[in-house]
């Protein structure tokens, strides 16, 4: 039912009587906000009047009230945000985490949109175009995603472009910085890239062949050595980070920019700023590393890596856990090559006048198998699967830049769509 109300929610089917919260005040719905499919509120930037003043905020939907608690929400900052709860069920009064308490508004879903639940739920979770895709010639569909594949590696290599310029054309540290930005995984992105960014990589070449100082330098530029106690590890880590702080007169960044809900273990950014450290003091000069690879096998020994001894009893500092390698996985390999080093032999390539680089990168790209996330998984039950990484892109590219922005105009699939049902109406009339 909550899937419901979510649907129910974003198209804006509600009750013919007027909208009120729990305690009686009117409600008045100008933007439900945009649906959020990651960790924290349900949708952002909701503009909502509740009792004629407007509140532009989050908006979290639950089947009962009393799922907030259950959740975890109640204990959780990122949550405060929520301007209004709406449930199928009012069984519990909410509150941020400083005791105030938050609007609520009981919601039910029209019996029309139960009884047709099946249907809406795929034309809510395809694209309109979706039924003409198997009729389709595999030339149009081959043309159409070899230009969106461009698309989206012209769009990566102007991120790596903007780093260089604000790096003064240092290609290592906007290598550094990118390749932090994919270890973040979607998520921790922007945390990962701020983190690089206040990482002075001439600091740390200095360092690079004591793994204990670049860990050191790593965890303490990520506000993650700023509590007062902790184990032995982690004390002679902070003693050492504010000695070299003092040193190089280093600030660390924010601890609170790091997000754990919903993450496994092994996702943390613990365990990953750990395999970052291990490996760039294992692999130095690693750019130059990557430009020379000439197969897949090669990239992937010298990025699987691992972590110094603490971490393989560790997920967070303080707390064991079983003994196993942090080693990256063959799907996390998978997306940092297609993220950084295909991006970077890319961009390398452009820049440089170089072919070699840039066949090198589309050789990759086929070999890799297709990413599989929900996207992916969403074109191909539509009858577009991917054969490769490159089509993966593509059809990632695809549904960002013009499903999600309804451009159908300006998509080749959409065009058609609109062909045949101009088509097929005059020939009604």
């Amino acid at each position: 039912m909550e899937r419901l109300l979510h649907y129910c929610w974003k198209h804006k089917i509600f009750p013919l009587q007027k909208m009120r919260t729990t305690n009686g005040q009117p409600v008045e719905i100008i933007d439900p906000g945009l649906q959020n499919i990651n960790a924290g509120p349900d949708f952002f930037n909701a503009k909502i009047k509740i009792n004629n003043v407007l509140w532009i905020g989050n908006v979290e939907i639950h089947d009962h009230a009393s799922d907030w608690f259950l959740h975890g929400h109640n204990k959780d900052l990122s949550y405060d945000s929520v301007i209004l709860h709406v449930v199928k069920i009012l069984d519990a009064e909410i509150k941020r985490s400083n005791g105030e308490l938050i609007p609520q508004m009981q919601l039910d879903c029209p019996e029309s949109i139960q009884r047709n639940y099946e249907e809406l739920k795929k034309t809510d979770a395809f694209p309109p175009c979706y039924r003409i895709i198997p009729s389709l010639s595999k030339l149009f569909i081959h043309s159409w995603l070899t230009t969106l594949q461009f698309e989206r590696f012209e769009q990566k290599t102007a991120l790596v472009k903007e780093r260089l310029v604000r790096f003064n054309y240092d290609w290592e540290e906007a290598f550094f910085i990118t390749l932090a930005r994919s270890f973040g995984f979607g998520l921790n992105g922007d945390a990962f890239e701020i983190w690089a960014s206040k990482l002075p990589l001439n600091i740390l070449n200095k360092h690079h062949d004591n793994l204990f100082q670049i860990e050191a330098m790593f965890f303490g530029q990520a506000g993650i050595l700023e509590d007062y106690e902790g184990d032995e590890y982690y004390m002679q880590l902070k003693k050492e980070y504010e000695y070299l702080a003092y040193k190089f007169q280093l600030t660390p960044m924010d601890g609170t920019f790091w997000k754990f809900l919903r993450l496994r273990p092994s996702n943390f950014p613990h365990v990953r700023i750990a395999q970052l450290a291990c490996l760039y003091h294992r692999s130095y000069g690693l750019l130059a590393q990557v430009l020379e690879a000439e197969s897949l096998k090669q990239l992937r020994d010298l990025f699987r890596g691992g972590t110094s001894e603490y971490w393989l009893t560790h997920y967070t500092f303080g707390g064991n856990s079983t003994c196993r390698p942090k080693t990256l996985s063959d799907n996390s390999l998978n997306l940092i090559i297609i993220n950084t080093i295909i991006t970077f032999l890319y961009a390398y390539g452009q820049y440089k006048g170089e072919d070699k680089y840039y066949r090198k990168a589309q050789q990759f790209l086929e070999e890799l198998k297709p990413e599989n996330n929900y996207i992916i998984r969403m074109w191909n039950t539509c009858g577009l699967p991917a054969e490769h990484a490159g089509d993966s892109q593509a059809l990632i590219q695809l549904k960002k830049e013009y499903c999600d922005k309804k451009k159908c105009l300006f998509c080749r699939f959409g065009y058609e769509f609109l062909k045949r049902n101009y088509q097929s109406n005059n020939k009604k009339d």
